[in-house]
């Protein structure tokens, strides 16, 4: 018989894995306890939920979700590090951290209702965060308006520049 702790976790993972944009399935075997608290350090600053959870409670919180798939994620140890908000974050935070530790390896990844396989990880790491789209974007749609505003002035300031020269030429 299922002991009442283990119930919540089941609510609670089935509730995180419904609300989640993206759930990266980890395997932080490895890592000692100054780095997974830095990890966790690094997730925390950017929003990013880490935890541990047992691999028979993702199950049945998956089932509930009707997701299929993540069986094959679902062996040894394994932390979810969850983004409710932005789905690339946490790939980000992952591959900064790999750079130095080479852990934790991605086993798979639960990317907008999608299950993926630890080897789609590098593509969803390279792709750019909300932000930086945003500010490209408005970098981009900037940048004509910027063009015309120069071209616009472009006769004004020859005008001027020309007033400056006969008014030097005049007190000369």
């Amino acid at each position: 018989m299922p002991s009442i702790f283990n119930k919540k976790q089941v609510v609670e993972l089935t509730e995180k894995l419904e609300k989640a944009k993206a759930i990266y399935f980890t395997d932080y075997l490895g890592l000692d306890v100054s780095s997974i608290t830095e990890l966790r350090k690094e997730f925390f600053d950017s929003e990013v939920e880490f935890r541990v959870a047992k691999n028979t409670l993702i199950k049945l919180a998956a089932e509930k979700n009707k997701i299929n798939g993540l069986d094959s994620f679902l062996s040894g140890p394994t932390a979810l590090a969850i983004s409710y908000d932005e789905p690339t974050k946490p790939a980000g935070i992952l591959k900064k951290f790999n750079k130095s530790y080479d852990k934790p390896e991605v086993k798979g990844i639960l990317f907008e209702g999608k299950v993926l396989d630890g080897e789609q990880f590098d593509k969803i790491a390279s792709l750019p965060t909300r932000e930086e789209l945003l500010s490209s974007f408005v970098g981009t749609v900037q940048s004509p308006m910027t063009g015309v505003v120069r071209i616009l002035n472009a006769p004004m300031v020859n005008f001027v520049g020309v007033l400056t020269g006969l008014k030097d030429s005049k007190n000369n």
